[in-house]
């Protein structure tokens, strides 16, 4: 496993970031614990939650799992970089969700808790706060840094300039601020290179691509019985609408001789913003193909052939659109 800074940050974390979000809906506790270990075995020492997973408001059914994993001990917490978010709604009542500092102390405590840990390695807001301003959650955040509950902050879902009015504002209050970045990113959705990735690049912020396979759609969605989500009515619209640049895609990977999922993970870690992609596997051997990224070098005329089928926005803003 090859390890790398998050960000501008000392930590180094590993170049696949295992996601918690199928636990629990879709993964059962004793697969999720078995997912794990084999992550930790395989050398993944960087495991990305949130407060809302499990889809049960107010319960973290996932941070839960997560959490019974962490208290078996056997220096899993110590050998983990531990990710967890705040933002979405936990409860019916006014100030359970969003980031007022009201909010993010109360969400912190309930996700140590859940988690089975005295602190969280990352603690990422979930989205923009668009009606709390930067000073309250600049405020809140450095307190919890302080107590120990947190070292390191990151986004998720942010724009470019609200990456940039963010880490502004903790540049003048002598705060370290963002270290990391998740964002929709893959071969179909590739929005972010316009403004997200200058700004990450240009503030020493770890680009995490969630959603690397597109729901599936890179993943092998041609396949005669599709699973999962690929089976979901949206989904197979999807499929229909992205038909031909998925028959091209699938075709290139067969040259390769290379899974389309391994391909797809494979290009992102082939981007030099990019820390490494959150991948969620509902079973044993979803993680096994996704490690299989990591042995797969692409070659500069296989890159170009993947831009031709999956043309992006032309780079950065503005020269994308115009001079």
């Amino acid at each position: 496993m090859q390890y790398v800074h998050l960000g501008r940050s000392g930590i180094r974390v590993s170049r696949l970031c295992l996601g918690t979000m199928n636990f629990g809906p879709h993964t059962s506790e004793a697969d999720s614990h078995r997912i794990m270990d084999h992550a930790l075995e395989s050398g993944i020492n960087y495991f990305d939650s949130a407060n809302v997973y499990g889809w049960k408001v107010g319960e973290g059914v996932t941070e839960q799992i997560v959490g019974r994993w962490l208290a078996q001990g056997g220096g899993r917490r110590e050998k983990v970089v531990l990710a967890t978010k705040v933002y979405g709604r936990m409860g019916e009542w006014p100030n359970q969700s969003h980031l007022s500092a009201l909010h993010i102390r109360r969400a912190c405590e309930e996700s140590l808790r859940r988690l089975h840990t005295d602190y969280i390695d990352v603690y990422q807001m979930h989205h923009v706060d668009r009606d709390c301003p930067w000073e309250e959650i600049w405020q809140a955040m450095e307190q919890l840094c302080r107590e120990g509950k947190v070292l390191y902050i990151g986004s998720s879902n942010f724009a470019g300039w609200h990456i940039a009015r963010a880490q502004e504002l903790a540049r003048s209050r002598h705060f370290l601020g963002l270290i990391s970045e998740q964002s929709l990113y893959n071969l179909l959705e590739r929005a972010v290179e316009l403004e997200v990735i200058p700004a990450c690049q240009a503030y020493g912020i770890g680009l995490i691509p969630w959603s690397p396979l597109a729901r599936g759609l890179l993943g092998g969605a041609l396949s005669p019985s599709p699973a999962g989500r690929r089976a979901s009515v949206g989904v197979r619209k999807d499929i229909e609408t992205h038909h031909a640049t998925l028959e091209a895609y699938e075709r290139l990977c067969g040259n390769l001789e290379a899974t389309p999922a391994a391909v797809a993970l494979a290009w992102l870690l082939h981007q030099p913003a990019v820390t490494a992609p959150v991948i969620g596997p509902r079973t044993m051997e979803q993680l096994a193909g996704a490690l299989q990224s990591l042995e797969l070098t692409l070659t500069q005329e296989t890159l170009k052939t993947l831009d031709e089928i999956f043309p992006g926005p032309g780079g950065a803003a503005p020269e994308a659109y115009a001079w």
